[in-house]
């Protein structure tokens, strides 16, 4: 399958055909001395032709008209006549990805080339250039065989980002593509991720109900973003991507998005389970993967994963006490009302334990508080404020002094009820003096 293939869409490919039988006034060009004599001959022998005339004209003379759509597209700044380089361009290497390097090539020709001539391309006015562009580009990094430097994919991340996030369907699926073509490449995986609008992007595309292969291919991303040790570590904290692949997962029917999801928590589980084994015990990840185990599945990387998953899963979660489970949920940033919240015995047995290591985890719940939006890991949190000061009375200075105690009266006046509620029910705890007797 040629690289252009992932790249492809709708709207690039309907715009290709208008464009095909458009006339380009290459003579006034060569008068107007924007191109040699020379160069329009080439042209000539190729513009609105038959597309088997081309082909046999790319046999002979591939590396020569590689050469020349760069250089046309790097002289000519007409939106019209970049339409026809760029649709050239593409007819040649579509389904021939023998071609790729011809033009990979012509930088031993030109330092500037193949990449310069697109940066124009990128900031045009017109949205099928711009695509048409990103999906050129796109290929022939894919193929290159060495590290690519920065300033020659960076702008077309910079376009991504903006599409990626963009109002029109085909921009985003356009966009989700050119990723998976390019974070095969560890150095482009690097510098998406210190790209915020690119993650937000395809958590965003993720979170919108997508049809089966919008949701395989935005895994796919994540799949390859979490090769990165770095990025595996952080990538749960800052994008909550467990909880949303494996609802996810849960809801998908076809094979092949269950698959890259479980491939991707494996990375995840691999190269930093302390960062991703918290969230992965809060959305019963183990339960979830143990009723996989038992289905019929024709790939067997789905089942050796499964197998993986539910090995590490197990080992790490079994030997967990109630509180670990609690701390783990705090960790995770996924406060709900399971039991251990709303049980007395738990609070009267453990809430001296949050003042461990500096009060550690009463810090992580407050800071919960301060920074949550979730009206229910508001007021869970609210709620267990008030049972750690219940069963440990003298904890109330602390948190008053880690700022939990204002936080709670503001979420007194909050939209949700709940959160009121919990809120109100906390400060009352936080103001009360036990009896004392003499």
């Amino acid at each position: 399958m040629s690289q252009l293939a992932l790249v492809s869409n709708a709207f690039v490919d309907e715009g290709a055909a208008k464009i095909r039988s458009k006339p380009v006034p290459w003579e006034g060009y060569q008068r107007a001395g924007l191109i040699t004599g020379d160069e329009l001959a080439l042209i000539k022998r190729v513009d609105r032709q038959p597309r088997a005339k081309i082909e046999s004209i790319l046999v002979t003379d591939g590396p020569q008209y590689a050469l020349l759509y760069l250089t046309l597209l790097k002289k000519i700044e007409r939106v019209d006549t970049m339409q026809n380089i760029l649709v050239l361009m593409g007819d040649a290497l579509s389904d021939h990805d023998e071609r790729i390097p011809l033009f990979l090539d012509t930088a031993k020709i030109d330092p500037e080339l193949p990449y310069t001539p697109f940066l124009k391309t990128l900031e045009s006015t017109d949205e099928w250039v711009q695509l048409k562009a990103c999906q050129i580009m796109t290929t022939f990094m894919s193929y290159e065989p060495g590290v690519l430097k920065p300033f020659q994919y960076s702008p077309l991340l910079q376009k991504l980002s903006t599409l990626v996030q963009g109002q029109t369907p085909y921009g985003r699926d356009f966009a989700v593509k050119s990723l998976e073509g390019l974070l095969p490449r560890a150095e482009v995986r690097k510098t998406v991720w210190t790209m915020p609008a690119i993650l937000e992007g395809l958590v965003q595309n993720l979170k919108n109900k997508p049809d089966a292969q919008m949701a395989y291919q935005v895994s796919f991303c994540f799949w390859l973003l979490t090769f990165e040790t770095e990025i595996a570590k952080e990538i749960n904290k800052k994008y909550d991507i467990i909880p949303l692949l494996t609802d996810v997962a849960k809801s998908a029917v076809k094979e092949k998005v269950i698959r890259v999801i479980l491939a991707t928590f494996k990375n995840l589980v691999a190269k930093a389970p302390d960062s991703n084994l918290p969230a992965m015990l809060v959305v019963k990840l183990l339960p979830f993967v143990k009723n996989l185990a038992g289905r019929k599945w024709t790939d067997e990387d789905i089942v050796e994963d499964i197998q993986y998953l539910k090995e590490e899963l197990s080992a790490n979660f079994q030997s967990l006490t109630t509180y670990d489970e609690y701390t783990s949920e705090l960790a995770s940033g996924h406060l709900s009302w399971s039991p251990v919240h709303t049980s007395e015995g738990f609070w009267k047995e453990n809430a001296v334990k949050l003042n461990e290591k500096d009060y550690q985890q009463l810090r992580v719940l407050i800071d919960l508080l301060k920074s949550s939006t979730d009206p229910v890991v508001l007021a869970v949190g609210a709620h267990d404020v008030g049972q750690y000061v219940k069963f440990y009375d003298r904890g109330k200075q602390k948190v008053a002094d880690l700022g939990g105690k204002t936080r709670i009266m503001e979420l007194m006046t909050h939209e949700n009820n709940d959160v009121q509620y919990q809120a109100l029910l906390t400060v009352q705890r936080l103001i009360s003096h036990p009896w004392r007797t003499t």
